[in-house]
């Protein structure tokens, strides 16, 4: 780990001392630069997602094999992140589109780009699930939550 300090990077801890110091002056080294995720913001994603399937009311649909679809909190999620606009699409073997997700997980996305979905994601929760919330009433609500977390 390092930290940034003016224009330049500075060992934070034993281990990347032991690894600058195997760096010999004028060295070309390539740098894997990863901002690391916050957690407690994670957890205030995963609330505001909970807030919203507990108040959503799908409706009871019906497979095509006569069994009642049940209401899912990972399919939820992922239709969710999908409608806030972070998707890959990719071809079925009948030939038909897929949409899925991005992926969330800490190695697959960076701070900035989660920050994004989670603006987006209340976008889409506000124009489609909690409708007669306000972004204010919808942050209050997430806070309350994540302050008992």
């Amino acid at each position: 780990t390092f930290r940034k300090a003016g224009n330049a990077l500075h060992p934070v801890g034993q281990e990347a001392l032991e690894l600058l110091q195997k760096v010999k002056v004028g060295d070309d080294v390539f740098i894997d630069l990863v901002r690391p995720r916050n957690l407690q913001f994670h957890r205030k994603f995963f609330a505001l997602l909970q807030i919203a399937f507990d108040h959503w009311e799908p409706g009871e649909k019906t497979a095509r094999w006569g069994e009642v679809a049940q209401k899912n909190f990972e399919r939820f999620r992922k239709d969710i992140i999908i409608l806030a606009g972070f998707y890959y699409t990719s071809v079925r073997v009948d030939g038909s589109l897929r949409v899925e997700a991005k992926s969330i997980s800490f190695g697959k996305m960076t701070e900035d780009e989660f920050e994004d979905v989670y603006l987006k994601t209340i976008d889409v929760i506000l124009q489609r699930v909690m409708t007669t919330y306000t972004r204010e009433d919808l942050d209050r609500v997430v806070d309350e939550i994540v302050a008992f977390v």
